[in-house]
């Protein structure tokens, strides 16, 4: 490919990643995933399945729990996009995190993150959900792992008042 046909086929998208404001010069049509993990070192969303059915690449983009795997990183241009990295406040995990370690809620890691993030976006809409809605909450998001069960106990344990040690 010659150099001014290379310089037509990118362009400058920027976007804030985690509150920050990003400008990445790429394809347009690039996959937001590769974009992240690729260029912002932001190596959190995984590639499972690339085709948007099994939630590992999940991130918040505008509020909305999106497969980044699907989403064109033109796409993003202007928006707001929250991956695992941005959700801990500094050095304190997020209670997801901490309720996800402390029930065995993450074992080979894959979904873990797109995991996390699903339960961010539940919570944000239904800050005391029913079992029953934590399993819908979830349902976009795959793990070959744990069974779901410790996943399900992770986001309930999330949602309980936490006790002063």
């Amino acid at each position: 490919m010659n150099p001014s046909h290379e310089a037509r086929a990118t362009s400058t998208v920027s976007f804030a990643v985690n509150g920050e404001l990003r400008n990445v010069r790429v394809h347009p049509m690039e996959r937001l995933l590769d974009v992240l993990r690729n260029e912002l070192g932001l190596t959190g969303a995984k590639e499972g399945c690339g085709e948007g059915e099994c939630g590992s690449c999940s991130v918040l983009m505008d509020g909305l729990l999106v497969n980044s795997c699907l989403v064109p990183v033109a796409q993003a241009d202007g928006s707001n996009v929250v991956t695992i990295e941005g959700i801990a406040a500094r050095s304190l995990l997020h209670p997801l995190q901490q309720a996800f370690l402390e029930s065995g809620g993450a074992q080979c890691g894959i979904c873990t993150p797109g995991m996390i993030l699903a339960a961010v976006h539940l919570l944000e809409k239904k800050p005391q959900p029913t079992p029953a809605e934590i399993r819908e909450g979830l349902a976009g998001n795959l793990c070959r792992c744990t069974g779901y069960t410790q996943i399900f106990e992770a986001v309930a344990k999330a949602v309980q008042p936490r006790v002063a040690r």
